[in-house]
């Protein structure tokens, strides 16, 4: 019989701590423990814990399909096959083409290269290849006369070891002489990936 008494105080115990964080839980606001409590119990984490931190990711080029085309703000319009960079502007509607098979570009050798287009109301669009570099292309700087242009990439799936970048701008109406001074493509880490030095 003493036996069975243990028993039966050993059992309400357990049962009352079963009990306990499901009590908590359901607890209505205002009522009973404060709402961080109740976490604290269902959690088994302080409320107050810090956030971990957020690892960031280098931006990557987008990546398109062949002949996908992706217009740029101010109008132009630009899609990649395998032969290479093909582009249209509002001013020159008809399809220009940068090849990359033709043996004028070294894909084994970092490089990049630039078409510059103006309107006559001030608008340029600047736009090339890069290519040849080691790593993933990340962002393009496109340092001008007329300040620091931040570039968009897009390439072709299976990392053929090219691509394109794209930017435009408004120049003010006072810089009658605009010219690109370089422009720097850097990997996910940070490094060079590619580079051109027009000044």
């Amino acid at each position: 019989m003493a036996g069975m008494k243990k028993y039966a105080a050993v059992a309400a115990v357990a049962v009352a701590l079963i009990a306990v964080p499901t009590a908590a839980h359901s607890a209505p606001q205002g009522k009973g423990a404060p709402a961080a409590v109740l976490s604290a119990h269902v959690t088994g984490h302080p409320a107050h814990a810090p956030a971990l931190p957020v690892a960031k990711t280098a931006p990557t080029a987008r990546i398109v399909a062949p002949g996908e085309h992706v217009t740029e703000p101010g109008g132009a319009e630009f899609w990649l096959t395998a032969e290479g960079k093909h582009w249209t502007t509002l001013d020159n509607t008809d399809p220009q083409f940068r090849s990359v098979v033709d043996g004028n570009i070294d894909l084994g050798t970092p490089g990049v290269s630039a078409q510059v287009e103006g309107t006559a109301q001030g608008h340029v669009t600047l736009s090339g290849l890069y290519y040849g570099g080691k790593g993933t292309a990340s962002t393009v700087t496109v340092r001008t006369t007329a300040g620091t242009l931040h570039a968009k990439l897009v390439e072709l799936a299976g990392n053929p070891g090219w691509g394109v970048w794209y930017v435009s701008t408004d120049l003010p109406a006072s810089d009658k002489d605009f010219g690109v001074k370089h422009i720097v493509v850097r990997d996910t880490e940070g490094g060079v990936y590619s580079r051109l030095d027009l000044s």
